[in-house]
């Protein structure tokens, strides 16, 4: 069965794929779109506007920040809820048959063949672009620092998340560690180390397979849904870390230098 109609979008745009910064931003829940033969997978319009379908802002976040950084950024077209792709397909929510509290009944009782097309119309695609940017990259000798930009939903299990911004690495602790160091510069905000969420190989993907794996530095972004909802936040968000990692990358360049001098010496 194809899944994706030819008048509907493809599964994954690239934004200044020719971007001269270190940075790479992949946006894994960048939509709330559905393919237009799922419907609406049993949900209201109201549920679909909702965190469950969509990371709210990180698009906007994104986007900006790229645009300051002359970053590439790699966007997924379509929502979580017709797969995730911030998922290994073996995770239990790669297809999510409930959101918190919300039931999805398009997304129950499956065949094969569906899951099939979902993995290889919407997941695939997404995860091959961003791997053939990070190889073109790495084959050119121009080097690459991995950002995934997600939003978080501030209450969740009816649990208010302090936090304004997380910040989300495991390994690697290159670039979160200078990130979370600027950050908590300002005491206005609460700053989440590993919060509110943190890497394990059984619900993440894009960090483990294109970041850890390649060796490169990366770290996830977190930033709370009620900061970024509109424009002005997102362009706020957007100024501060462009304004963050344009002090970073070369301190964080001069280290890989560094590391890899190091590595070549017997």
């Amino acid at each position: 069965m194809q899944l994706l109609q030819a008048d509907e979008p493809a599964a994954v745009s690239v934004e200044l794929p020719r971007g001269t910064s270190p940075l790479v931003v992949a946006c894994d829940h960048a939509s709330r779109r559905l393919p237009q033969r799922l419907g609406t997978l049993g949900l209201s319009e109201a549920e679909l506007a909702t965190h469950i379908a969509w990371d709210i802002g990180a698009a906007g976040v994104a986007r900006r920040l790229a645009a300051k950084l002359d970053a590439t950024l790699v966007l997924q077209n379509y929502s979580r809820l017709a797969i995730d792709c911030n998922r290994p397909s073996t995770a239990p929510d790669s297809i999510a048959i409930k959101s918190e509290h919300i039931r999805i009944p398009g997304n129950e009782s499956l065949s094969p063949d569906d899951v099939a097309a979902r993995h290889a119309e919407i997941f695939a695609p997404y995860h091959e672009q961003l791997r053939r940017i990070l190889d073109e990259r790495q084959r050119s000798g121009q080097p690459s620092v991995l950002l995934a930009m997600h939003s978080f939903t501030p209450v969740y299990h009816r649990f208010f998340r302090p936090w304004h911004v997380g910040l989300l690495y495991r390994h690697d602790k290159r670039l979160a560690h200078y990130l979370l160091e600027g950050l908590r510069r300002d005491n206005d905000l609460c700053v989440g180390d590993n919060e509110p969420y943190r890497i394990e190989d059984g619900s993440d993907y894009t960090l483990p397979i294109h970041g850890e794996a390649r060796g490169i530095p990366h770290t996830g972004i977190e930033i709370r849904q009620d900061l970024v909802a509109d424009a002005a936040g997102q362009e706020a968000w957007a100024e501060r870390f462009a304004v963050l990692l344009g002090r970073i990358f070369p301190v964080l360049m001069e280290d890989l230098r560094s590391s890899h001098a190091d590595s070549g010496r017997v």
